[in-house]
């Protein structure tokens, strides 16, 4: 084939492969230190302001800077003393990067009781309650934010707080970053809580290497355009009802059997574009495994949310907006690598460039499989 006939094609294969082979390193879900989510539970009304805090154990007592006898504590009777014989240097920290104002003026915190420890997604995560007692001012707004974890301290990034709140009869969720860290009472409509966790839900996916390489895998094997919109309703049919369920307590199944079940579903998917049996057919597997493995995902999902919360409208709407921030980012991937696919297929290169994006697909698989399956210490 003359040179300018190869170029197309080596280009095409550059890009489609750059992305499992630039990233061989492991998801998030894999790497679980590499970013954490704060949990807030706010209440109250007026000068009384009740703030409930769930944060990761290990990188609470890690950010105050204590020894590590505090912060590699395992068991549950540990980690609590270790919480009450450090209990001033952990409110110091807390309360240095978690704010309460009313009307612009500082909220006075102080920690009630003793901290407790619970675990979410087989995280033991501390939980410590703060009363703030507010200036005395009538009609006045509150506003929380937080700067918990920040990138600056260097044990995680991209740390989000879920902040749920029910302060002067203004009830709703909404997440809080390092652009916008402050949530102000009666300025949160739910057109924008929607929109916060819409933009959560685009974000998990395309920082989720795990869906994405399996997405990737999906289209590799699709030949025609009725293949992609047969596999990915199939996928997303799956996950939605999973992701429901899971999140709303509804299933519970631990995330050291979903996420390395996860990192084999990809090596399935990646593995039969290897052999030739990525194309569907009539009658073929492709519908009913990758419905199988959407269920899967679905939970890999609801693992990354982590809401823990009983069950009301202002927790569907973000529970929706979150699925469905995850649904569109997935159709622009679609929009984007499909059409570069079907080019490369035309090409002489298409068998060997199959190999090239497959390949690396699976070997960062099965190094995520095999990091998170549990091993006895």
């Amino acid at each position: 084939m003359p040179r300018r006939r190869w170029l197309p094609a080596v280009l095409l294969t550059m890009i489609l492969g750059a992305v499992p082979a630039v990233l061989l390193r492991p998801a998030p879900a894999a790497a679980h230190n590499a970013t954490t989510t704060a949990h807030a539970e706010v209440t109250g009304t007026g000068t009384d302001v009740r703030v409930m805090l769930d944060l990761e154990y290990d990188l609470l007592m890690k950010s105050a800077w204590l020894y590590a006898e505090a912060y590699d504590a395992k068991e549950r009777a540990e980690q609590l003393r270790q919480l009450r014989i450090n209990r001033d240097a952990v409110t110091g920290y807390v309360t240095r990067r978690f704010a309460v104002t009313y009307d612009d003026k500082p909220c006075a915190p102080t920690l009630e009781g003793d901290a407790d420890v619970r675990v979410r997604d087989e995280t033991a995560f501390a939980v410590l309650t703060f009363d703030y007692a507010c200036q005395d001012r009538s009609g006045g707004t509150h506003a929380i934010s937080s700067a918990l974890f920040p990138d600056a301290e260097s044990f995680v990034h991209s740390t989000e707080t879920i902040v749920r709140y029910e302060l002067d009869g203004d009830k709703g969720s909404a997440v809080l970053t390092t652009p916008n860290p402050t949530l102000r009472t009666g300025a949160h409509p739910a057109s924008h809580q929607a929109g916060e966790f819409f933009l959560l839900g685009a974000e998990h996916l395309i920082t989720g290497l795990d869906h994405v390489f399996f997405l990737l895998a999906l289209l590799i094997g699709a030949r025609r355009l009725r293949d992609v919109a047969i596999t990915a309703s199939a996928f997303t049919a799956a996950h939605s009802i999973t992701f429901l369920l899971a999140a709303m307590g509804v299933v519970d199944v631990p995330a050291g059997i979903v996420e390395p079940l996860i990192a084999a579903s990809i090596i399935v998917v990646a593995l039969a574009n290897l052999l030739g049996r990525g194309e569907e057919k009539p009658g073929g597997w492709r519908v009913p495994v990758v419905f199988a493995f959407g269920l899967l995902h679905g939970l890999g999902f609801a693992s990354a949310l982590d809401i823990d919360e009983r069950w009301s409208w202002e927790l569907l709407l973000s529970l929706l907006s979150f699925n469905v921030g995850i649904e569109v980012t997935q159709l622009v991937i679609i929009a984007v690598l499909f059409p570069l696919l079907t080019l490369l297929r035309r090409t002489s290169a298409a068998r060997w460039a199959v190999v090239a994006t497959s390949v690396p697909i699976v070997a960062v698989s099965l190094y995520w499989l095999v990091d998170r399956i549990p091993l006895p210490l």
